[in-house]
């Protein structure tokens, strides 16, 4: 596979109204320590103007929420990081299949962008490639009910398909005897088929992740 560059960036150039965005990928070790005190301080922005307790988890300079991307596809503007996708290569287990996908989540983008039309540019222009590039079975992200406008929007251009009727379980990503250490929700589920059809996606309406969310 050959190395992304994080100097070469991609340009959103769709919307003449706001300046481009540039998008740059980044393997996670490539990151320093400004890059995760950066993405950090976006993700309490971003995730604590829609609960507050949702900005505790990213203090300091923890930039990820549950498991940690491999793969990171960052949007930038004039004012800094705009957007963000996280990217995680793991096996699913639906019924008694391990599914290989590349988990897509940790999604982000900046309120003053929101409507614009950033996700459906960079799902199309930004993330499936990479996802091709890193030759997958599939992509795979979970969201929220609410989201499933949004979602069909971007499949529409023929990039994926949105699942429902299903359960994803997840442990929680630190271990506390006060707590549950499994969750089990019931959200949307996108699947990117990627080097197979459709026609593979296992059966089933449990999928565990074995592990933490992205």
């Amino acid at each position: 596979m050959p190395p992304f560059n994080e100097r070469n960036p991609v340009e959103d150039k769709n919307h003449c109204e706001r300046p481009p965005l540039h998008w740059k990928t980044y393997w996670e070790n490539e990151l320093r320590p400004d890059d995760h005190a950066q993405l950090a301080e976006f993700f309490r922005v971003v995730y604590g103007a829609v609960n507050r307790s949702n900005a505790q988890i990213f203090e300091g300079n923890r930039s990820w929420a549950g498991a940690r991307p491999e793969l990171r596809i960052i949007g930038y503007d004039a004012r800094g990081v705009a957007a963000h996708y996280g990217v995680l290569r793991r096996f699913i287990r639906l019924g008694t299949v391990d599914q290989f996908v590349a988990e897509v989540g940790l999604y982000a983008v900046r309120s003053d962008l929101e409507g614009s039309g950033i996700s459906r540019h960079a799902a199309m222009n930004v993330v499936y490639p990479t996802l091709r590039m890193l030759k997958v079975p599939f992509g795979f992200g979970t969201v929220r009910h609410e989201l499933r406008r949004h979602l069909e929007r971007m499949g529409r251009h023929g990039h994926g398909r949105v699942l429902s009727g299903m359960r994803v379980r997840s442990t929680a990503p630190q271990v506390a005897f006060e707590t549950p250490q499994m969750r089990v929700e019931d959200v949307l589920v996108a699947v990117i088929p990627i080097e197979c059809s459709m026609d593979d996606w296992p059966a089933g309406t449990l999928i565990d992740r074995n592990g933490p969310e992205l």
